[in-house]
């Protein structure tokens, strides 16, 4: 119980995230009608993974419910800490 919680709303933090690229990239034109289904595939996946952590969570399986929700919060949590670490480091790129 007290990792669901923080890994769903990992999990709706990166779909927010995707959700705001998607908006974004509607409104300049850089999502057309040649890549919508790959934007509506990975958006139907972040929100297929959150509706299946709540199903698994209201049949009282919570370690189904975690494994499931860990398969984005993982990588999330990784790729958040990877943009700290260069936002403290200021690393040079040339």
């Amino acid at each position: 119980m007290r990792i669901y919680i923080p890994l769903l709303a990992i999990d709706a933090i990166a779909l927010l995230i995707a959700l705001y690229f998607f908006v974004v990239g509607i409104g300049d034109g850089t999502v057309s009608s040649f890549n919508i289904l790959l934007w509506l595939a990975v958006l139907g996946g972040l929100s297929a993974i959150i509706l299946a952590g709540r199903y698994f969570r209201t049949r009282r399986r919570l370690l189904a419910a975690n494994v499931v929700l860990a398969i984005v919060g993982v990588p999330a949590i990784l790729a958040g800490l990877f943009v700290i670490s260069l936002l403290i480091s200021q690393p040079r790129w040339n």
